[in-house]
Parts: structure tokens; sequence; C-alpha cells
């Protein structure tokens, strides 16, 4: 389930649930790493999808990853998400495809059990200009 987008949180809980001082939400901000809403007396407020990617930067530091090492794996993450959405709307719509050929070979094999007549035992069949079955007088 995708994060809730809605601005709730103002900084100081915000600060709480992401396990960081309000003083480093600021700090990530200016350094690009978190956007959050901004009311019209220009307070901010952070969203639930917020707090969850304070959290993930919150993780990297910790591990021992600068903020620009930060920054460029958030970057890559979101890329790979991309790339994985695309992929699944690919694969979906090659499965579509698949489905559609398979009907569409169905369809070309019920046609042809119709057209086919079957033949006497002893008929004589033309086939690449000779003469099968009995022998030609």
């Amino acid at each position: 389930m995708e994060p809730d987008k809605r601005a709730l949180y103002v900084i100081s809980v915000a600060a709480e649930l992401a396990g960081a001082h309000p003083q480093t939400l600021r700090i990530y901000e200016r350094r690009g790493l978190i956007e959050p809403q901004r009311t019209a007396g220009r307070s901010r407020r952070y969203s639930d999808a917020d707090i969850d990617r304070l959290r993930r930067i919150q993780e990297l530091t910790q591990a021992g990853v600068g903020l620009a090492g930060v920054q460029r794996i958030l970057e890559l993450e979101a890329e790979l998400g991309r790339a994985r959405a695309a992929l699944a709307r690919a694969e979906a719509a090659l499965e579509s495809t698949r489905r559609e050929a398979d009907a569409a070979v169905a369809d070309a094999h019920r046609r042809y059990r119709r057209d086919l007549v079957p033949l006497p035992p002893r008929a004589v069949v033309r086939y690449r200009g000779r003469f099968l079955g009995r022998e030609q007088t």
C-alpha cells in the first residue's frame, strides 16, 4: 500500500516519528533530501510518505552513508521503482498479446477443421503435380 501523501504532521511530530531532531529535518530539506508541504503561513507539514522517506534517510545515515550518498541512493531507488513499474506494464501487455495470439491460433484451427472434408479411402489426390492413391492409367 502506498503511503498517504496528505501533509498532516508539524515538524516536531515528524521528527519524533522519524527518530530525528527537528533541526536534522531542516538540514535534510536544505540538502534537497525531503520537501515538506507548506501551509499558507509557511509552516512545514509532513505526510506519511515524507515520514517513510525520513526513516529511510535515518536508516542510511546510521549505516554510515553521507548525505550525498543518501541522495544518490534515494534517486537510484526511485529509478528502480519506475523501472519495475515499466517492466510490470510491459509484462502485462506481453501477456495480453500472448492471449490474443493464442485465441487467434485457436480460432484459425477451428476454421480449418470446418473446411476439411474427409476423403474416401480410395480417392485420387493431386499433390505437387503427382497423383497419389491409385495408379494413373
